[in-house]
């Protein structure tokens, strides 16, 4: 390429700096590598440059804004030489800057030229040394990576918090710790408190934006000046996903998680999900918001898929109702017109599967059933907190000699059928050895015998356990007590005090070989499951 041609485009002098490189001082500082293209430039009588910068950016990360705004230049032809300090400006993957300074440039007549390195690529014979360069360079970047990884792991092994975003809800404490954010704190025991009552994170999020609550976004704005998340135009405008994200920290409880993500190479910023095993929790790390009795019932509520009318409304007892006979969950049903006495759950496998009936309940009969066996429990703690503590693990006992006793005799069963299996298959090999059975028809059935085999072999493993089990399953009867100290003498049953007592409600199909239409329901209790009172039935007048 003459000077002529080296002068009529654009000259691009390109220059980067990613925080890694801050610690090797002021040789690669941004000033300093403009300084030295500048004088290159001089040195050569070119004036025609332009300066593209990327301050901040990773060596192995091309989407860097400097460096496309500089390709968009060389791709509308405006650019015709590219000029850094040296190759590690460039990129620091061997890959994409061969990819780059072999084969597209040349490909559109751009110039590559590494001052410090004494690349040119309009000299073929001094560059045969920087695809050795690029290496070397993708190595330096690897090491430092492993180091950075390094330092994080020891910090985040140690207790020390290595995630940099603050929750929201929360500001740095002077010691470096969490500390409770008394302006957004109570949006948070707010959130959780809707959650409670049964309110999706989209109805929270409408909620939160009708009271024109700031969104963490405008917070960060209002207090940093980061416009990320920001949208200046709606303040106040709230996104389920924001929502569900904060139900889902367990920051909250005052602990710290670490290692929650991880990158799969340093090439890529794409973070993936760690799975819990390899997740390291710290408790009592910073003061919480959230109580975990709170947090057991939200992450019950989230883990229930609970399906709204056709009008968009949520039934109270939607993902908490469910069929004494197939198990499945109870629809809640209503039209418009219909006044609150009409509506009723049904069985969602009703006319879908054989087999099972409606079990049709109203709905006003079932806050009924509930209020009042609710008020019976709450009574009972509440008059004889000992004998009912006693009587919760009787229960729990009881219930665990039942499972026991039922999976010794399915796992004694299904013994004697993995015994049978094996003399089955043993005839079969005896029958093909002597030419009784041909090759293909043994192949079929020796597999089909082993397969059964094999899946019992599984189940046996897990009922063991089960009969094996020496401990009764914790039962954690104080968090219930808590939650009846605060509702001495409930009058009337509310989305949130539903939540809060009742894990789930199993309906029986109507019994009518009396002359009158009752129908029973168990309901099974946050924390203590299922007891003595827990049976209820609806009164002969209730039709």
């Amino acid at each position: 390429m003459n000077r002529q041609s080296f002068i009529e485009k654009l000259i691009a002098l390109y220059v980067r700096l990613s925080r890694d490189d801050e610690n090797e001082g002021d040789s690669n500082s941004i000033a300093h590598q403009i300084e030295i293209l500048t004088k290159y430039c001089r040195d050569h009588g070119i004036t025609n440059y332009k300066i593209y910068k990327d301050d901040g950016y990773s060596g192995t990360n091309f989407k860097r804004p400097g460096f496309q705004e500089m390709l968009a230049g060389i791709e509308a032809g405006i650019i015709g030489t590219v000029i850094v300090k040296d190759m590690s400006r460039f990129g620091r993957n061997y890959l994409e800057v061969g990819l780059y300074t072999e084969i597209r440039f040349p490909e559109m007549g751009v110039r590559f030229i590494a001052v410090n390195d004494g690349v040119d690529s309009d000299n073929q014979m001094d560059n045969d040394f920087t695809p050795f360069r690029n290496i070397i360079n993708e190595w330096y970047a690897k090491d430092t990576s492993k180091k950075i990884r390094a330092v994080f792991r020891n910090k985040g092994m140690s207790g020390q918090r290595i995630s940099t975003n603050i929750p929201y809800g929360y500001i740095n404490g002077e010691d470096g710790n969490l500390a409770i954010d008394e302006e957004t704190a109570p949006v948070v025991e707010m959130i959780f408190q809707l959650c409670l009552e049964g309110n999706g994170p989209g109805t929270i999020a409408r909620i939160l934006t009708e009271s024109e609550i700031k969104t963490p976004g405008t917070i960060r704005f209002e207090r940093t000046g980061q416009t990320y998340l920001y949208h200046p135009d709606a303040p106040c405008s709230w996104v389920p996903d924001t929502v569900a994200d904060i139900l889902d920290q367990d920051t909250y409880l005052g602990r710290t998680t670490n290692f929650k993500t991880t990158k799969l190479s340093y090439k890529s910023k794409k973070k993936v999900v760690n799975p819990p095993e390899k997740q390291i929790t710290f408790e009592n790390t910073h003061e919480a918001i959230i109580d975990m009795e709170t947090w057991e019932l939200v992450r019950k509520i989230r883990e229930q898929r609970r399906r709204p009318t056709r009008l968009g409304e949520m039934g109270m007892f939607s993902g908490l109702a469910f069929c004494a006979d197939c198990g499945a969950k109870l629809y809640h049903c209503r039209a418009a017109g219909w006044t609150h006495e009409k509506e009723f759950y049904n069985c969602s496998h009703y006319r879908t599967r054989k087999g099972c009936s409606a079990h049709r309940i109203r709905a006003v009969v079932l806050e009924q059933l509930v209020l009042q066996n609710l008020q019976r429990v709450v009574a009972y703690a509440q008059d004889d907190e000992d004998e009912f503590i006693r009587q919760v693990m009787e229960n729990k006992m009881a219930l665990q000699t039942a499972e026991q006793e039922q999976a010794k005799r399915q796992l004694e069963k299904q013994e004697r059928r993995i015994n049978e299996l094996d003399s089955i298959i043993q005839k079969l090999f005896e029958s093909n050895a002597l030419g009784k059975l041909t090759d293909e028809r043994f192949a079929k059935m020796s597999a089909g015998y082993e397969k059964e085999q094999a899946e019992l072999q599984k189940s046996c493993a897990a009922l063991r356990e089960i009969v094996d089990a020496a401990q009764v399953e914790t039962v954690n009867i104080q968090s219930f007590l808590k939650i009846v100290r605060r509702y001495t003498d409930p009058a009337e049953l509310t989305p949130a005090i539903l939540r809060e007592f009742v894990d789930k409600i199993v309906v029986h199909e109507a019994d009518r070989s009396s002359g009158h239409r009752v129908q029973r329901i168990d309901i099974h209790y946050n924390f203590i499951g299922e007891i003595n009172l827990s049976p209820e039935f609806s009164s002969p007048i209730s039709k």
